[in-house]
């Protein structure tokens, strides 16, 4: 891991102290993958709106243009 100052002049104290946030936070993301995974539940199947198709829309062929409807 490499950090690195941009600003400022931080002294050995404060450098250490935010490395070991940084060290602790990266720690604890490692050590609980499925955390993430978890927090978002799946949808229900309830909401997807495929369930209501009784069968599947036909795709358009090559001129399925010249036939939609244009009233005059």
């Amino acid at each position: 891991m490499m950090i690195r100052v941009v600003r400022g002049n931080p002294t050995p104290e404060e450098l250490a102290a935010a490395l070991a946030v940084v060290r602790a936070r990266a720690g604890a993301a490692a050590a609980d993958p499925a955390a993430d995974l978890a927090a978002a539940p799946s949808p229900s199947s309830w909401s997807d709106p495929s369930r209501i198709a009784r069968a599947p829309r036909p795709t358009p062929g090559p001129r399925a243009w010249s036939r939609t409807f244009w009233p005059s």
